[in-house]
């Protein structure tokens, strides 16, 4: 390693911000270490204030000409990174595997050519994003008559974007493609515990031909640079994916400028199988629930299955879930890493040892195992009000409750604080169209797990976030609307 660059998996990784088109360092660094092995990857730059001021600055300086750009050549520019990203596959699967532990052969084959069709996606949906006239036949003089009303999508202005550790690139893109897209410029804070991937982004879309100061990324703490970012007056937008406390600080220094707010934030996400159900499918989606080792906002954690059922369901589920290979992400035959940090490892144990204590039962797992992986678990014997039960954990963890009827299974889905998603498995689809109208949540799953389209909504309810992401809807956030009202000539002769 030499000063400023890091090598990982082979991949040359520059650590400090991406500012106005130029690489800038700060005084401090942190520490960035891969949870697979405990390696040291990098000294990363440690933003402060004052980084978070440059980039703003920057931001706020390229935006002009960037939203004067034609909607065609910022598609052009967008297509144009993602074919960076496709070139660059294995460099950043490899980098992000070692840096957030998630498996490799996800990163090859789905999270990273994700990312390419992110930029792709809203490259296009930005192309086919229309306009709207109307005219106004309204009589009076105060609505006008025959007058035309012309709708626009305006870009808004630099856009403060953060991002989660549990899958950096992906969900960095997600938010970065459709603010760039919308003719906005950007300044990207990666969490950090997992900062790599989002410094190779700078580089992919500066070869791309992004202008300078249109994205800008900057590294550090929440605490440090994050606050400055999202209190600076001159932001327009701020997207933020984290937990619920930091939501709440984030969402009261946006107050104090008025600036509009989107957040994705944490789930606890029922899984309703009926006795009509399909087991096996059932099991399969409850087996899925361990993917990143547990650490996914949509994961649905609490398993209901209604009773007549349940010792069935969970002689398969163990039976399942026990073939479970976990070790080293990089390996192809591994189901589960590792958590990604010590703090994690530490949240994760306490959850679980609590509920041990107040009389849960683990039917598998229920222990922590070597460096920093936890077993995969599932937990019966639980209380509604429990801990365990409402609060998220964001790790290997699963309760299993039984219900008697579809009123209690929409009861116990619903009765908790947080409404990000919900899966039902049955064979009875009146009893699907009935549940899922009665389910709080913003994405509910119909004997199937994780199917995502980019043209849908995504967000939640409740404590699971504010507002709606995807397709039309990231417009709606990253452009501020305006209606143009043009009077007919001579319109004064018919008042």
């Amino acid at each position: 390693m030499t000063e400023h660059i890091t090598t990982v998996a082979g991949v040359a990784v520059d650590t400090r911000h991406w500012i106005g088109g130029e690489r800038v360092a700060s005084v401090e660094t942190f520490t960035d270490v891969s949870p697979i092995d405990g390696s040291t990857l990098g000294e990363i730059s440690r933003g402060t204030a004052t980084e978070a001021a440059a980039a703003v600055a920057a931001a706020r300086a390229a935006f002009p000409a960037w939203a004067a750009t034609s909607r065609a050549e910022r598609a052009r520019i967008l297509h144009a990174i993602a074919d960076g990203v496709e070139k660059r596959i294995e460099d950043l699967a490899n980098v992000e595997t070692l840096d957030n532990g998630a498996l490799l052969r996800s990163h090859r084959r789905g999270v990273m050519p994700r990312v390419a069709h992110n930029f792709r996606f809203f490259a296009d949906w930005l192309l086919k994003l229309e306009h709207e006239d109307f005219t106004t036949h309204t009589s009076g003089s105060a609505a006008g008559r025959g007058h035309t009303n012309h709708v626009s999508w305006d870009p808004a202005g630099p856009c403060v974007l953060i991002t989660p550790w549990n899958a950096p690139l992906m969900l960095a893109t997600w938010k970065v493609a459709p603010a760039l897209a919308a003719g906005n410029t950007v300044i990207l804070k990666p969490a950090e515990w997992s900062p790599l991937t989002a410094s190779l982004l700078a580089d992919i879309a500066a070869e791309a031909g992004l202008p300078a100061g249109v994205l800008n990324v900057v590294q550090g703490y929440g605490t440090e640079v994050g606050n400055a970012l999202v209190s600076h007056p001159d932001v327009r937008r701020i997207s933020f994916t984290g937990s619920v406390p930091t939501a709440r600080h984030i969402a009261r220094a946006a107050a104090a400028n008025l600036t509009p707010l989107s957040l994705e934030l944490g789930g606890k996400s029922p899984l309703l199988v009926f006795a009509d159900a399909d087991l096996d499918l059932a099991v399969d989606l409850a087996v899925e629930q361990y993917d990143n080792a547990g650490q996914v906002c949509l994961a649905a954690t609490r398993i209901l299955v209604e009773e007549t059922v349940s010792d069935e369901f969970t002689r398969r589920f163990v039976e399942k879930a026990s073939r479970l290979r976990q070790g080293d992400s990089r390996d192809e035959a591994t189901d589960l890493g590792p958590s990604i940090h010590p703090r994690q490892l530490e949240k994760i144990d306490g959850f679980v040892r609590r509920a041990l204590d107040d009389g849960a039962r683990a039917v598998i797992g229920g222990k922590r195992k070597d460096a920093l992986y936890y077993e995969p678990t599932l937990l019966t014997d639980v209380a509604q009000d429990s801990e365990i039960v409402q609060e998220e954990v964001f790790g290997p963890v699963l309760t299993l409750q039984t219900f008697g009827d579809e009123e209690e299974a929409v009861r116990l889905a619903n009765d908790t604080r947080f409404g990000l998603a919900a899966t039902l498995v049955t064979g009875d689809h009146e009893r699907a169209e009935r549940v899922t109208a009665r389910l709080v949540a913003g994405t509910v799953w119909v004997n199937c797990f994780f199917v995502r389209d980019l043209q849908a909504p995504f967000g939640g309810s409740r404590h699971s976030g504010v507002g709606r992401e995807g397709g039309t809807w990231s417009f709606d956030f990253y452009c501020d609307v305006k209606n143009t009202v043009t009077a007919p000539n001579g319109w004064q002769d018919h008042g």
